[in-house]
């Protein structure tokens, strides 16, 4: 007999509480000064994008790889300018709503782990500095 670890998505109950993270993380984003303007004026579809990743990284149905092939996060990414500031921002505002969704431990650990070190990943923007003349 062969034990199976149990994934985050069995761990959280499924797809809803990952729907409710995707959730609380948009409402938070929208009235982010430095992230709102990275996304485009609707937001449903880079919600379902999110939600669909989510499920499948963390153990559920892979619809995402089948919607839009591998996640290749940072190549999806680059176009984006993320510094470490909107790193800091889209990471704090995903640790939040992993805590307002009500996500338990061990699955919070996961999680935040996971996002921490992808978010820091993605960084493909040097950090501004000021150069004296």
């Amino acid at each position: 007999m062969s034990f199976k670890p149990q994934s985050v998505y069995d761990l959280v109950g499924g797809e809803e509480p990952l729907r409710s993270v995707v959730d609380q993380f948009y409402d938070k984003v929208e009235a982010d000064p430095i992230l709102r303007p990275m996304y485009p004026p609707e937001l449903a579809e880079a919600k379902r994008r999110l939600f669909l990743f989510l499920v499948q990284f963390f153990g559920g149905p892979t619809r995402y790889s089948e919607e839009r092939g591998h996640p290749r996060l940072r190549m999806r990414h680059f176009s984006f300018a993320i510094d470490r500031q909107a790193r800091d921002h889209w990471l704090a505002h995903m640790r939040a709503a992993i805590d307002e969704a009500g996500i338990r431990e061990p699955a919070r650990s996961l999680m935040r782990d996971y996002f921490e070190r992808s978010s820091a990943f993605l960084i493909n923007r040097p950090d501004s500095i000021d150069i004296e003349d």
